[in-house]
């Protein structure tokens, strides 16, 4: 587990790969795996009684995963730092970002029939939404055992969007396709923007309860933004509280990898299906911006398909980038945005729906 802890470090540190998260997950592991150390020891006896010792430090931070803290107060964060206005300009893009999430329920019965339980196949078909946090908390809630793992996965494909979905995108597009030039987006009032989290926020927890607490702060934190009255408090969301959110959620997160859950072969499964899901999820955005081309006769670029999967901004970059190799004039980062915050509220209801079956 050392060796496992000092290749993430590598990886983050050479590699450049999601470093804010696989460093502190890599020392996170590290520390809890150091012989005598003992910081992820469980408390003995009762507090106030003789004979009571003190459970180790990580194991008291790791009760802000556990008891599903750390993750809303993420998705806090970003919802202050996401602009929610392409999404409201271009509302079909919502399909998009839910039909990116194909993924994670088709790679969820594939773990089913490979002998996976119910809650511990939901947990590895999440990693296919490419949004840390939301793997994180709801394999917290429904397979613990599985974290390690799960996480490395999930933040490991994040990192690696930029390689793993630019030869989906092109096998499954045309030249042509590639080059669709999208209409200018309409201007998006303020009054729109403070609506929008509020009413999202509304009808997400009357439908689905469960999926609240995520998407409850994520939207939290764009009002934050929006509201144009709470400048001090977005900028804390956004710098400060999420950087300490974001020390312990890794740090914790990787001291649950222990030999005893990691070093197994299924380990290899999980990050293989989670390579699955991320694709398929890849897949189905892009067909269904294929679909949408052949609807509005060619207004559509499909490219955009693929930013819902989450993982923003990058996601949406990666669109912009792939656009522009076929033509340079050619500018997708706006409309993308669309399909990728549509992704983070997609995921986050996939997660609750999941929670709500299992949990």
């Amino acid at each position: 587990m050392l060796i496992v802890s000092f290749i993430l470090l590598y990886l983050a540190i050479s590699k450049k790969f999601e470093p804010l998260l696989l460093l502190p997950i890599g020392f996170g592991m590290f520390l809890a795996n150091l012989p005598l150390a003992g910081l992820m020891a469980e408390p003995v006896g009762t507090l106030g009684q003789e004979g009571f010792q003190a459970g180790g430090l990580l194991y008291y931070l790791y009760l802000g995963v556990k008891l599903g803290i750390y993750p809303p107060l993420i998705f806090m964060g970003v919802g202050a730092m996401t602009d929610f206005g392409p999404l409201i300009a271009n509302p079909k893009s919502i399909l998009l970002g839910a039909a990116a999430q194909f993924g994670i329920f088709t790679v969820f019965i594939g773990a089913v029939l490979l002998g996976f339980t119910g809650p511990e196949a939901a947990s590895i078909g999440i990693i296919g939404g490419a949004d840390g946090p939301t793997a994180i908390f709801l394999t917290s809630k429904l397979a613990p055992d599985l974290l390690g793992p799960i996480a490395v996965a999930a933040y490991s494909y994040m990192a690696l969007v930029p390689i793993i979905q630019p030869p989906i995108m092109r096998l499954l597009t045309t030249k042509e396709e590639r080059s669709v030039v999208m209409e200018q987006l309409r201007p998006v009032s303020k009054k729109e923007k403070v609506i929008f989290p509020i009413f999202v926020t509304a009808l997400v927890s009357l439908i689905l309860p469960s999926a609240a607490p995520l998407v409850g702060m994520l939207m939290l934190g764009n009002l934050l933004r929006e509201s144009g009255v709470t400048e001090r408090l977005s900028k804390t969301a956004q710098n400060e509280l999420m950087n300490i959110v974001t020390i312990f959620l890794g740090v914790t997160v990787g001291a649950t990898a222990n030999a005893e859950t990691f070093l197994k072969p299924q380990t290899l499964m999980i990050i293989g299906l989670g390579l699955l899901a991320f694709s398929f999820g890849t897949t189905a955005g892009v067909l269904l911006g294929k679909l949408m081309y052949k609807l509005t006769g060619g207004k559509v670029n499909p490219l955009i398909g693929s930013a819902g999967v989450s993982a923003v901004p990058m996601a949406a970059r990666v669109s912009q980038t792939v656009g522009q190799e076929e033509n340079p004039s050619n500018f997708l980062l706006m409309h993308a945005m669309g399909p990728n915050v549509a992704g983070v509220i997609g995921s986050a209801v996939a997660a609750g729906l999941l929670l709500s079956i299992f949990g």
